[in-house]
């Protein structure tokens, strides 16, 4: 069963819910650009995730069924409970040395770029987490716990933490003690020096206890949100790519092979001695901080805002389609959003060649579902075609009738866009 697909109608639920709250205590927790990138990165996430699953499902099931040590039965409540308390200490230990290993903050990077603190931010998902995130769950297999089993706590793990993304929930006394909740997990989310690196648990605080992570959202310290080297940026492919290009520019300056290599597997922020010397990088100053933003006009934000919905109803079709479409098919809807979602992020940072994009990837909608249909992954009638058409022409009516002025290019505060990561 995929929770994640069902669950998505309770997630949107919350959020407008939030959105509620918000305007009813006079909060701001969210931005459209903002929350739209966030969005954008759990699609992209999740599409891409129907092909690389299967790292996760073929490692896992073959550690099992090697090197199990114990034959414990699915059937069994204890199996469960056992498995989703073991899932969680496998996952601070994952989510910990995310933060403390550059190539695995990398890929963890993402989830933490958003300069807001709301529950889109906890559909930012990473689509390169798969590459390592799998070694750190082999324990539970050579446990004996069943591949069915580690899935449907893996999925019960992401989706407790659902919640504990926003600023509306104080602290909520006891709980605190054993559990995740939105104050311990807002000091994860922080990039102020007191704040950084702690609160690693999934579920449960206790780990955090335990091994020496665990920090209280203090009152006299407000908490700032995002990284020490900001995204600056609406391009969910730039999120994902960010910090492998910082790492990837450093290892190419450096003259020694051995730092070169080993860049990618030191502490998070360690960079070689020399292009530390000839690149520095300076640290951001809090107090002074500003979040990332980019001026643009109502009908343009409805326009982006109308498009990305789009998109997020074809990653629900995609996901309930499961494993019933062939890898090509997959790796075509895969291609066709990871267009689309950036041409929205393009089109959100109002860039000069914005409007041409979005020219282009409306044109193209038209063979990419053609080809769609040769490879059986759709069904068009002329029922259809007609719709497609129509949506294509409407759009098209949008976007010229969107005022255009302003699109000039970049801002300054885009400047950072290009700065390798050195830590959060």
């Amino acid at each position: 069963m995929n929770y994640v697909l069902y669950a998505m109608p309770f997630f949107f639920l919350l959020i407008g819910l939030e959105l509620l709250a918000d305007r009813w205590r006079g909060m701001r927790t969210y931005r459209l650009a903002d929350a739209l990138n966030s969005v954008s990165a759990g699609v992209l996430s999740q599409a891409i995730g129907i092909l690389t699953k299967v790292v996760v499902l073929l490692t896992y099931a073959f550690a099992w069924e090697q090197l199990a040590l114990f034959e414990l039965s699915e059937s069994s409540l204890w199996v469960w409970l056992f498995a989703f308390v073991f899932y969680d200490f496998c996952y601070y230990w994952n989510h910990r040395l995310g933060h403390e290993r550059n190539v695995l903050w990398a890929a963890h990077a993402v989830h933490h770029q958003s300069e807001d603190y709301n529950l889109s931010t906890a559909l930012r998902q990473t689509s390169t987490g798969f590459i390592f995130g799998w070694i750190f769950y082999l324990p539970m297999a050579v446990v004996g716990v069943p591949p069915l089993v580690f899935l449907s706590v893996a999925a019960l793990n992401l989706l407790y933490q659902f919640w504990v993304h926003t600023r509306h929930i104080p602290k909520l006394g006891w709980f605190e003690w054993l559990f995740i909740t939105p104050s311990n997990h807002r000091v994860h989310h922080a990039q102020n020096p007191i704040y950084m690196d702690r609160n690693y648990g999934g579920v449960f605080i206790v780990w955090d206890r335990i091994f020496g992570t665990f920090q209280e959202e203090l009152d006299e310290e407000p908490v700032v949100f995002g990284v020490t080297v900001p995204l600056a940026s609406w391009n969910p492919l730039w999120a994902n790519l960010q910090v492998y290009a910082g790492l990837w520019s450093d290892a190419r300056r450096a003259s020694s092979w051995w730092d070169k290599l080993r860049i990618w597997f030191m502490p998070t922020g360690w960079r070689p001695a020399d292009v530390a010397a000839r690149y520095p990088q300076a640290k951001a100053d809090l107090s002074h901080f500003r979040k990332f933003e980019v001026p643009l006009g109502r009908g343009a934000q409805v326009y982006a805002l109308l498009q990305f919905v789009c998109y997020l109803l074809a990653v629900v079709w995609l996901l309930a389609q499961g494993d019933a479409l062939a890898t090509g098919a997959v790796l075509l809807a895969c291609l066709w959003m990871a267009l689309g979602l950036y041409s929205i992020g393009m089109w959100l940072e109002n860039r000069s060649h914005a409007w041409r994009l979005e020219c282009l990837r409306l044109a193209i909608n038209l063979p990419a579902f053609w080809l769609a249909g040769e490879l059986g992954m759709l069904t068009l009638d002329a029922t259809a075609w007609a719709w497609l058409i129509g949506y294509s022409l409407v759009s098209m009516l949008g976007l010229w009738l969107v005022p255009r002025v302003g699109r000039t290019g970049t801002p300054a505060a885009r400047s950072e866009a290009n700065s390798p990561h050195i830590g959060a």
